[in-house]
């Protein structure tokens, strides 16, 4: 196989989210596989829509995701010359010509084949006059009157389009902008793209582009249009079904390994395989396995993916990376500035019990304030500091005063010393003392919260508890 040459083409009107980085993704992967390139062409034509801001964050969200590029980004407002001087050698060869039908003109042919029961098009009034450039005019493509346009799509399976059904696109506009099916077609050959992945909305461009194509006698690359993705009611994905932007999912603490594995099962497979390193998916995606029925964005399975990689990242690197949130989030209480051991030590009793960096580093809250600051549950102080459970904790203050070494080894046994040797059961015990050290009914094991606490925090927190 010659060498495989992808792209990835946004618009930058908007942040990247979930469906164009899915495509990212899609069209990376493939380069990757098969040792090939990538290119990130940012298509800005579009000047009123188009923001520098929204070029900035999706460049932020390609490095974030890991989707490097090869090259520079390549901007098509930069590219003028190209488009017009393809467009000019199809005037050359007779492939195009000049129109200056109007808007409304073109409009008014449209209704009347509608009227007709005939497909709505432009009739071709100006292909055979032989204008030349002029105020108002358009240069438009000149189609075969006959024939069918015929691809085989990586997703889809065979693609066959009648001509008919096909006008005399226009490929420059009176103002001199070229169209859009004109510049990526000058774009992606001059790039030197070999397959093109790309959202089942472009499935009607495709054969425009062929046609492009073919007049400039250039050759045509594999499409693949993947179909979008819908959420769970099979309705049009958008925020209420959960989904996000990238930029909202890095900054709401999700993994890029992990976003880039389950956008990387929707609407692909290898095997019943669920979750996938970056490796394995660059070994495995082929640009096989594509399924051309549209997949539902499920959040849930999201969070579920997200905390699966989450607990298999070595503690000190998961420290590092929950080390921002914690700065974010404590910043104005004074906590922000927590050793590396320290972390480690929460993320050993939290991990498990979060599926995201952020709602990770928001558990770490009861064991970051000391015992003046801690906030009770209302519900469970009444619950469980009672007269009799307050009794428990004042016991257990002189054992713990006492207790050496002061680790979770040994506190576990005094613990139990003391449930066995009173006759009692951990339902006694454990819920008093585990609101005096946290403050609610939660967390990790209780050895473990005041190991890590230490002997004078946990004598603190449960003195605090027993005068509530």
């Amino acid at each position: 196989m010659s060498e495989v040459i992808t792209r990835f083409a946004p618009s930058p009107t908007g942040h990247l989210h979930i469906g164009g980085a899915r495509t990212a993704i899609f069209s990376w992967l493939l380069a990757r596989h098969f040792g090939g390139r990538f290119y990130l062409r940012i298509e800005d034509t579009d000047l009123l829509r188009s923001k520098q801001e929204y070029t900035d964050a999706i460049l932020a969200s390609m490095r974030w995701l890991g989707l490097d590029w090869d090259g520079e980004p390549v901007y098509q407002t930069q590219r003028a010359g190209l488009y017009n001087s393809l467009v000019d050698s199809l005037l050359a060869s007779g492939h195009a010509y000049w129109c200056e039908c109007t808007p409304e003109e073109v409009e008014a042919m449209r209704e009347s084949a509608r009227s007709c029961g005939a497909k709505p098009r432009y009739n071709g009034k100006c292909r055979e006059r032989g204008l030349g450039p002029g105020e108002g005019r358009c240069v438009r493509l000149k189609i075969p009157l006959t024939g069918k346009i015929v691809f085989e799509d990586m997703v889809k399976g065979r693609i066959a389009v009648d001509v008919e059904e096909l006008d005399d696109m226009v490929l420059r506009r009176a103002d001199g902008m070229p169209t859009y099916n004109m510049a990526v077609v000058a774009d992606d050959n001059e790039m030197g793209v070999t397959h093109v992945i790309r959202g089942d909305d472009h499935v009607s461009n495709t054969p425009r582009q062929i046609l492009i194509y073919e007049a400039l006698d250039l050759p045509v690359p594999r499409f693949g249009h993947v179909p979008m993705i819908l959420g769970r009611d099979r309705q049009k994905l958008s925020k209420r079904h959960g989904a996000r932007s990238v930029m909202e999912y890095e900054q709401e603490g999700l993994l890029p390994q992990a976003l880039v594995s389950y956008l990387a099962r929707l609407g692909w497979s290898h095997g019943d395989q669920e979750l996938f390193s970056r490796q394995e998916l660059i070994a495995f995606f082929d640009g096989g396995n594509l399924n051309p029925a549209a997949a539902a964005f499920d959040p849930a399975k999201l969070e579920w993916t997200n905390a699966q990689f989450m607990r298999a990242l070595p503690m000190d690197d998961l420290a590092d990376l929950v080390a921002p949130f914690v700065r974010r989030e404590y910043a104005e209480d004074g906590l922000d500035d927590v050793p590396q051991n320290r972390l480690v030590g929460l993320c050993l009793l939290f991990r498990e019990r979060a599926s995201d960096l952020l709602a990770l580093a928001r558990a770490f809250r009861p064991l970051l304030l000391p015992a003046t600051r801690l906030v009770y549950s209302e519900k469970d102080a009444a619950k469980h500091l009672t007269e009799t459970g307050k009794g428990h904790l004042r016991a257990l203050m002189g054992i713990l005063e006492a207790c050496e070494p002061f680790e979770a080894a040994s506190i576990n046994r005094i613990l139990n010393s003391y449930v066995a040797d009173n006759n009692l059961t951990f339902k006694d015990v454990a819920p008093p003392l585990r609101t005096a050290l946290m403050g609610f009914m939660g967390g990790s094991h209780l050895n473990e919260i005041m190991a890590f606490l230490g002997r004078e925090e946990t004598l603190a927190r449960i003195r605090r508890a027993c005068l509530l």
